[in-house]
């Protein structure tokens, strides 16, 4: 088919993590590369832009990955790195272009089914769990308010959007020097709304060493 493009994020410094995560090995293969894999097999992706550190950008790829169509730098936040990749897929009225962070190197074909769908259906779309956890506002060491759980969720990427929607939500915002922490956010800003698909448990984020591990056990579970 192929009416979508994806952007995968690997420009990150993994301050978190004590190293560029994204070159860390998951099973002898480096994190990004498991997120190039995954949308590579999808056959609703036509294309994939990888957004990099500007010292990896030279790094060769073997030719199993046909639908990279290009290799950029990032920029200063995850939204210029956003920009950067965009500005390599074709422009198109009903494309829907994908946002996925290379941290999230368990992402499965149905997931990315599952957003391509709805945001081909509504514009824009993002996948979520519930919080199980109770969650509190706190100020310092002082618990400031309990919050109401059932109205808030964890999002996960891949995010989806039509080609129009995301070009204008990332050009106001380099335009209105306004920064966010997910392109959705951005989206959001221009009046839009985004709809929610189910998430993945397994879609986990690779944040610490610890989480290096969970993946490990979760690919040989």
């Amino acid at each position: 088919m192929g009416r979508a493009w994806a952007i995968i994020l690997a420009a990150g410094a993994g301050r978190r993590f004590g190293a560029a995560k994204q070159f860390a090995l998951l099973k002898g293969r480096p994190l990004y590369e498991w997120s190039l894999a995954a949308f590579e097999g999808h056959e609703d992706v036509e294309g994939i832009v990888l957004v990099l550190p500007a010292e990896g950008t030279g790094r060769q790829h073997p030719a199993l990955w046909g639908k990279l169509q290009g290799i950029v730098a990032g920029g200063k936040e995850r939204q210029d790195s956003v920009l950067n990749g965009f500005r390599r897929v074709p422009a198109g009225e009903d494309r829907i272009v994908l946002v996925h962070d290379a941290a999230r190197p368990l992402v499965s074909p149905e997931l990315i089914s599952r957003v391509i769908q709805a945001a081909g259906e509504k514009g824009a779309a993002v996948p979520g769990l519930p919080i199980e956890d109770t969650v509190k506002e706190a100020s310092g060491d002082m618990v400031l308010r309990t919050l109401d759980r059932t109205s808030l969720i964890r999002v996960q990427t891949p995010q989806g959007f039509l080609y129009p929607w995301l070009h204008r939500a990332l050009e106001d915002a380099a335009a209105g020097g306004f920064t966010a922490t997910d392109e959705a956010m951005l989206v959001e800003k221009t009046g839009k709304s985004v709809a929610l698909v189910a998430g993945d448990p397994r879609n986990i984020k690779i944040t610490t060493p610890l989480d290096l591990k969970i993946a490990e056990a979760m690919i040989d579970d």
